[in-house]
């Protein structure tokens, strides 16, 4: 898939000198990012740094900070819970993404249909959430997430749940999806390698500002492409997260 330079530069999400407290903590200080459309920027550190917190402001979902918050239309949000509603089949959760659109029912229920297709599920449409692999209910997690169409997908630590196998089969659903719509993706995450794996920019995060950022030179190789780049890339983020090896 090509990306002009214009689509590529267009920002759907920005955060300008933003300061975030929880009473007298400060838990973000001044800080500043930005993602583009057809941009994924994965934001890596340490636990209670505040990267959840980045990413619950950008979702709108922490509106009580100083500073200035920019994003294109309303973001969606993946957490590593699917946070399925257990009294609802599946295509109903999915349709729930729905809700603040002024689709009619038909063309709601048209769309949902189409959103479990592009994730392989479309013959659990009337299947109940308990009955579903973690693996399911993530990748239903995701169809909810993205059957508005948003310009901006918002994911705290997805994948951190799963089995190894499973993790590598939602990286690449991930992956496709985010080449057909072109989406921009702000990525929380722990595991330093799937932010090298996935992502154009890693941000790490530190005290509440970012302290480091990388840009992947080529990002997202196949495994027969994979170079000593990949492993110079994880020794610069793990000695900035303080990781000795």
């Amino acid at each position: 898939m090509t990306v002009t330079s214009e689509r590529r530069a267009t920002i759907v999400a920005k955060l300008s000198n933003v300061t975030k407290r929880y009473g007298t903590r400060r838990i973000l200080d001044d800080i500043s990012l930005e993602v583009r459309a057809h941009e994924i920027v994965a934001l890596v550190g340490r636990s209670g740094g505040g990267k959840s917190t980045v990413l619950r402001v950008l979702a709108g979902l922490s509106p009580d900070h100083s500073g200035s918050r920019e994003v294109t239309g309303a973001p969606a949000v993946a957490f590593q819970e699917p946070r399925l509603f257990p009294w609802r089949d599946v295509l109903t959760n999915v349709r729930y993404g729905l809700n603040r659109t002024k689709l009619s029912p038909d063309a709601a229920r048209t769309r949902s249909e189409q959103a479990l297709a592009e994730i392989g599920l479309a013959d659990h449409a009337h299947a109940w959430p308990l009955t579903l692999s973690g693996g399911q209910a993530q990748r239903v997690s995701l169809a909810r997430a993205l059957v508005a169409e948003p310009q901006l997908l918002l994911l705290d630590e997805p994948f951190g749940a799963l089995d190894a196998l499973t993790r590598l089969s939602m990286r690449a659903l991930l992956l496709d999806l985010w080449r057909k719509h072109g989406f921009g993706v702000l990525l929380v995450t722990h595991d330093v390698d799937e932010a090298i794996e996935l992502a154009d920019r890693v941000l790490v995060l530190e005290d509440g500002r970012v302290a480091h950022s990388i840009t992947i030179d080529a990002p997202r190789p196949t495994a027969a492409e994979r170079t000593a780049q990949h492993d110079a890339y994880r020794a610069d983020l793990l000695d900035k997260l303080g990781v000795r090896l």
